[in-house]
């Protein structure tokens, strides 16, 4: 076995590792809740195990047999995600409020006095809470917002005045993000009339299968672009295989630009890094950024998509001029971005390095769950003035 290869199921052992280890801590922290002679014990532990199972369970089904049945575990187990994080955040509210009362009671009497009745209503209020939260979340990820930012770039050469971008990153499509979601992504881009359309990374989810099945690839077709559609790999196009991925991109009018650059109509220059997860999977080393920088004139505009949105000071050191990064999510549920906004310079949004403008992307899409709270999806429609 390869050492990438290896690195890869260590890191998806962990991940389940840890899925099941809150999901055990949740578990019995309900299970104190049902009265120890509740004839509903037995059904909780059987309903609790089969959705905290199904993402799991789903996604080996999906590899080796996509149906129905497959579908339905897999949307079970990615609401579970979320759900498990709001009552591991509850469960351990409540183990935090035990202590203290331990140490100085103040629990009311009518939690005292019928202390079982209070663990009930206790438990059920969480699970309305969590379901509500699941609820405004997932209709909030359906309908991304259209952010604008109007930027300028001067002392360039280009005959063009100004260049309309659309950028749009972290689709995940998949057995999750399937044609509606898309479908209404493209109508939002083409709604802007956009230059050129860009796509830094994750634009399919970790199983193409689900994407070729779904034909989602003809939706993509239908983007209009007056000099196309460039996009960069991402993490989960090498999660999934980045070779049967790139292609099917490619085969659906996708320009993938695997560390490459391209000069658009004479006027901009378009420079594409590889994810920088490839070493993790096949070992591999992306260019480095003064390779691909050697290849470009910049008298003219330069634009740089970049998943990752890591060593942000590199761009402005070889005058790119915009830098278009995506990946983060920006956390997708709160409170997950305060400790995005630790791991990244740029968690989300415009900041302004040494003449150099970058934009981190929130994304389109959804992994795992498809839930947003604390931050809407976006399309990003950026109006660039060429002085």
């Amino acid at each position: 076995m390869s050492m990438p290869i290896s690195r890869f199921l260590i890191f998806v052992s962990v991940f389940f590792l840890v899925m099941g280890l809150v999901s055990l801590y949740i578990y019995i922290r309900g299970l104190q809740a049902i009265p120890s002679d509740s004839r509903f014990r037995g059904l909780y532990t059987i309903v609790f195990w089969t959705i905290a199972a199904s993402f799991l369970g789903g996604r080996l089904l999906e590899s080796a047999w996509r149906s129905p049945l497959s579908d339905v575990l897999v949307w079970t187990g990615s609401f579970w995600i979320a759900a498990m994080l709001y009552f591991f955040l509850a469960a351990l509210l409540f183990d935090v409020v035990r202590v203290v009362n331990h140490f100085l009671p103040f629990y009311p009497s009518a939690v005292t006095n019928d202390y079982s009745r209070a663990k009930l209503i206790a438990a059920g209020s969480v699970v309305t809470v969590v379901a509500l939260l699941l609820l405004v979340g997932h209709v909030n990820a359906l309908f991304p917002r259209i952010r604008t930012l109007d930027l300028t770039v001067t002392g360039k050469a280009s005959e063009m005045k100004g260049l309309r971008i659309v950028a749009v990153s972290d689709i995940h499509l998949g057995s999750i993000v399937g044609r509606s979601r898309v479908n209404r992504i493209v109508s939002m881009i083409n709604s802007l009339e956009p230059d050129v359309v860009l796509l830094p990374g994750d634009i399919v989810d970790e199983d193409l299968a689900p994407v070729i099945s779904r034909n989602l690839g003809e939706a993509l077709r239908n983007i209009e672009s007056r000099f196309g559609v460039f996009a960069v790999t991402g993490n989960h196009e090498y999660i999934g295989g980045v070779e049967p991925a790139s292609a099917y991109l490619m085969d659906h009018n996708i320009i993938m630009l695997r560390d490459q650059t391209v000069k658009v109509n004479d006027s901009f220059f378009l420079v594409g890094r590889e994810d920088r997860s490839l070493g993790r999977f096949n070992g591999g080393r992306r260019k480095d950024l003064s390779e691909l920088m050697k290849e470009v004139d910049c008298k003219l505009p330069v634009i740089l998509m970049d998943h990752q949105p890591f060593g942000l000071s590199e761009a402005a050191r070889y005058g790119i001029d915009l830098q278009l990064s995506g990946h983060t999510h920006y956390g997708q549920l709160w409170p997950v971005n305060y400790i995005v906004e630790q791991v990244y310079e740029v968690a989300w949004g415009y900041r302004k390095i040494d003449g150099t403008h970058y934009y981190v992307s929130n994304g389109a899409g959804t992994w795992g769950p498809p839930v947003r709270l604390g931050n809407r999806p976006e399309i990003v429609q950026i109006r660039l003035r060429l002085e």
